[in-house]
């Protein structure tokens, strides 16, 4: 037998393959278990943003569907005029932001917003003046001018022309917006605050970006990366829900200042648009890339191949445009993901932000479904007192009430202390001490009783003989 041949079952001979189609066997193999190799650890890298992507993320949103389809109209109303703002917004004027407020007045109406309390950086010197923002109604939509300081002061109410300092003590400050005539808002409440100022008028009970900088630990954080990789494009609200936390320290703050004061609770989008990178086709037919919040990452230079394949993946290409966005964060987004209702006569700078100072807002994740139309109040007979109210306490006969537009868990608590639930689209219950009561109420997701609404408390005051 020849080295290029082989036996056969009849025992003849055949020919060896030749060395080229054994080269080509062997390739093809490696091939094969190269590729079984990257499949097996793609899917150990990317397992849970898979899941999410096949099973959890389509049955969250059909299940956030139903929820919105299953919309029931609250026939009771608190005697005020409902408004839906957005509260801690940067625009163009922050060093991390590149937002001009044509923009968010364009967002605002996409997303029915009435409202919006600006919070730009602190700018020192004359820079740091109220007036370089939009105030009063645009289109119909209020602007309310404030900036985010030290201390985690956002000031607000302030005439035009007001000139603070950036490196003003929390106590100095808090003097110069009471001079001035303004409320002293704080926002970022899970850091350390002097809560002991008493200029403090309201605080942000929620506000989306500690849920961010809990996703930068660790596992999170890897977590976080494969969601946005894998879903974003098909799921993006359920991508950038999936970070939410209860603020549970927080309002354990809000509830333990509650006991020997009064201090309102507002929800914080923290609106920036700066979580993404996207390229602009440069006029001397080069790519920038550039991070979201304005700074420039890196230049590349293009030859005709790879403009080709740019405008074959991107579109047109025109000079000093924008060729392609990745964004996490886009305004429209962050202005859905939250929203603080407010009960207010009329939308004015002055009748929202008392409002908000006396307690007379709610904050409802309404990425998940409106919740405009909830209405929480207590009633003595006649008597009634909504949210951020107060009424005598009558044993026997003063009644909670709350109605929801959608079936909902209803949490009553007092102080923080969860003193009744009860699940349905209406609730009446009759507490048996006097105090501060506040409601929370939690939608149903696949099983999961998720929060969805924070009222300010109702205040049951003791009654006097």
């Amino acid at each position: 037998m020849t080295p290029s041949s082989s036996a056969t079952p009849g025992g003849g001979t055949r020919p060896r393959p030749s060395l080229l189609r054994r080269l080509f066997r062997w390739c093809v193999r490696i091939f094969i278990l190269i590729s079984a190799v990257l499949f097996i650890l793609f899917v150990a890298v990317f397992h849970q943003a898979l899941y999410n992507r096949f099973s959890v993320f389509p049955r969250q949103q059909a299940a956030w569907e139903t929820i919105r389809a299953n919309r029931m109209p609250v026939a009771v109303s608190s005697g005020y005029n409902e408004y839906r703002g957005i509260i801690h917004s940067h625009s163009y004027l922050s060093h991390d932001s590149e937002v001009p407020f044509e923009h968010i007045l364009q967002t605002m109406k996409d997303v029915g917003r009435d409202f919006i309390i600006l919070s730009d950086h602190c700018q020192e010197g004359d820079n740091n003046l109220y007036g370089l923002q939009w105030k009063g109604l645009h289109d119909g939509k209020l602007f309310i001018q404030g900036f985010e300081m030290q201390e985690g002061f956002m000031p607000v109410g302030l005439p035009e022309g007001t000139v603070l300092s950036c490196k003003d003590d929390a106590a100095t400050l808090a003097k110069k917006v009471e001079e001035a005539g303004g409320y002293v808002f704080i926002i970022h409440a899970e850091q350390p605050r002097q809560w002991d100022l008493p200029q403090i008028k309201a605080m942000e009970i929620y506000n989306i970006h500690p849920d961010f900088m809990e996703e930068l630990r660790g596992k999170r954080l890897f977590r976080l990366i494969t969601n946005i990789l894998v879903n974003l494009r098909a799921y993006p609200d359920q991508t950038i829900r999936s970070v939410f936390d209860p603020p549970a320290k927080v309002l354990d703050t809000w509830d333990q200042l509650s006991i020997n004061r009064d201090i309102g609770g507002f929800g914080g989008n923290d609106s920036h648009q700066n979580v993404g990178i996207y390229g602009v086709y440069t006029q001397d037919g080069a790519l920038l890339l550039r991070h979201a919040e304005g700074k420039d990452i890196k230049t590349y230079s293009l030859n005709p191949v790879t403009r080709l394949l740019l405008r074959l993946c991107c579109g047109p290409l025109e000079p000093g445009k924008e060729v392609f966005r990745i964004q996490l964060d886009p305004y429209e987004r962050m202005a859905r993901f939250v929203c603080t209702h407010v009960l207010a006569k009329d939308l004015t700078e002055e009748e929202i932000l008392s409002a908000i100072v006396a307690g007379r807002a709610f904050v409802g994740f309404d990425m998940i479904a409106d919740s405009t139309g909830f209405t929480y109040f207590a009633r003595n007979g006649n008597q009634k007192a909504i949210l951020g109210e107060s009424i005598d306490f009558i044993p026997g006969e003063t009644a909670l009430q709350v109605f929801s537009p959608h079936v909902v868990r209803f949490k009553v608590l007092r102080y923080g202390k969860v003193v009744h639930e009860e699940d349905g689209a209406s609730m009446e219950w009759k507490p048996t001490e006097p105090g501060k009561y506040r409601v929370e109420a939690y939608l149903n997701i696949l099983g999961e009783w998720t929060p969805w609404v924070y009222t300010n408390p109702i205040t049951l005051r003791e009654k006097s003989s």
